[in-house]
């Protein structure tokens, strides 16, 4: 199979209608049909069911969506390394860190600075974003290096060194009545009246179903949370930057959070093996 033909199908298959994938893809749709033809003959199977107003994925063509998906996701994850690996022959050599919005702040600072004083070191640029997005730009090349979070990113076909292991407690508005606990259980918080826990955006970008309110990232969180309109269980070193509205309370057996620094198992960067190294002696 050839790219161009993975990407015609692909815009086929999300759009089911071949009029809106090729004005996607900037083509006419003459062509676009003869090639998804042609790759039906090529594999030998129907990939779509047409009518004179449907268009539908058969079994093979819905496995041949997630496969193509991934496939293109590989192959635009390698345009992006090789060229950044081109810069870094020239003279430019460079790290690019993602990692979600408002957490493991002040251990990335400690190893920044820390990085930094090598000999050796790179200019590492910082990439933030919002929940459940800093796996993703590290599996399709538009980073090097991330702070994860297990057990709520996966780490699947990474390479990983744990940098600390903490517990979680709950976020609440300043003034709620829990504040003055000591700790509180699981049970406890999902039985606080008034305040559910948020739904958060899963890898596709949806959200989970659930009485709680949308977050995408922790500013909006903490906004919810003091307005009243929820609480959140977070790794305990959320401490270090909440805000005077807000207050945290431990959660006894809220499950422990290990932040790790990935990056892709083929690397060969030296720089990265050199951030890697001082991440993992901090």
């Amino acid at each position: 199979m050839e790219t161009r033909e993975l990407r015609y199908f692909v815009a086929v298959a999300e759009e089911l209608h071949f009029g809106r994938a090729a004005q996607r893809l900037g083509i006419a749709q003459p062509p676009l049909s003869r090639a998804i033809q042609q790759l039906e003959r090529r594999l030998g199977v129907a990939l779509l069911e047409r009518t004179s107003r449907t268009v539908t994925l058969t079994e093979a063509g819905s496995v041949l969506l997630v496969e193509g998906r991934a496939a293109l996701d590989a192959v635009d994850a390698a345009d992006r390394r090789t060229r950044r690996a081109a810069l870094a022959a020239t003279g430019h050599p460079g790290l690019v860190l993602v990692m979600k919005a408002g957490a493991s702040s002040e251990l990335l600072s400690k190893l920044l600075d820390t990085y930094a004083a090598e000999p050796g070191a790179v200019t590492v640029d910082v990439l933030l974003c919002g929940i459940a997005e800093q796996e993703r730009l590290l599996r399709d090349g538009r980073a090097d290096v991330a702070l994860l979070h297990r057990p709520f990113d996966s780490t699947t076909g990474l390479d990983t060194e744990e940098l600390r292991t903490e517990g979680q407690v709950v976020v609440l508005p300043a003034g709620h009545p829990f504040t003055g606990r000591a700790h509180l259980t699981m049970a406890d918080v999902t039985a606080l009246p008034g305040l559910p826990l948020p739904r958060w955006p899963g890898p596709d970008g949806t959200y989970t179903d659930g009485p709680g309110p949308e977050a995408r990232d922790s500013t909006q969180l903490y906004e919810l949370i003091a307005l009243g309109r929820a609480a959140a269980v977070l790794p305990e070193s959320c401490r270090t930057h909440l805000r005077r509205d807000l207050t945290a309370v431990p959660v006894l057996d809220a499950p422990a959070v290990t932040t790790v620094i990935a990056w892709p198992p083929h690397s060969r960067s030296q720089a990265l093996a050199g951030l890697v190294r001082t991440a993992s002696l901090l």
